[in-house]
């Protein structure tokens, strides 16, 4: 059992950190107490699996999305671009967390309204979830992350237009002759 009891306490506290939520705000989103989930987080007390999901899918996830594995492929070439334009994005945030996240906010409420199908409500709230929590480091870790839910997430960021055009470039270029000297080796 001390298995379970470990994956079950870290699934849930990087489920409750990765949406930058305490854990009185997981509990009250999952419509629990604070004390269950530190006892969860813990070890002191094993969820069930159905109460586990609940609680991740409070903090913006599903059990099937954090158990994927984290590195289950290499960055195809258009998810190194992704990356290297979101790491830009970040350095922006730190240096301007308010403004940065004020855009973001914006933007997402656009893209909610374009979202007209439904089809992308699960990473629009979950960065939602993310923007509204206001973790800096947390919205830093998706945006830099290489696991395939940070992936899933930049495919559709709300940090269009954070960058100008001319730092867009600039980001595209160096790219650019990162792929080619990684080429070249």
């Amino acid at each position: 059992m001390h298995g379970v009891e470990t994956f079950a306490r870290e699934v849930l506290r990087s489920a409750r950190r990765s949406a930058g939520l305490t854990q009185a705000g997981l509990a009250t989103r999952a419509g629990t107490s604070q004390p269950s989930v530190a006892a969860y987080e813990r070890g002191r007390r094993e969820p069930t699996v159905p109460t586990l999901a609940r609680l991740v899918r409070a903090a913006g996830f599903t059990l099937e999305w954090i158990l994927q594995p984290t590195q289950a492929r290499p960055l195809t070439r258009e998810e190194r671009r992704s990356l290297f334009v979101h790491r830009a994005i970040a350095r922006r945030l730190l240096a301007d967390p308010a403004g940065v996240l004020a855009h973001a906010q914006a933007n997402l409420m656009t893209m909610r309204a374009a979202n007209r199908d439904g089809s992308a409500n699960r990473w629009l709230d979950a960065w939602g979830q993310l923007l509204a929590a206001g973790s800096v480091a947390a919205i830093v870790g998706v945006l830099t992350s290489h696991d395939e839910q940070a992936r899933e997430l930049r495919q559709n960021t709300p940090f269009a237009g954070v960058l100008t055009e001319s730092d867009r470039a600039s980001v595209y270029e160096m790219f650019r002759a990162s792929e080619d000297a990684t080429r070249t080796v």
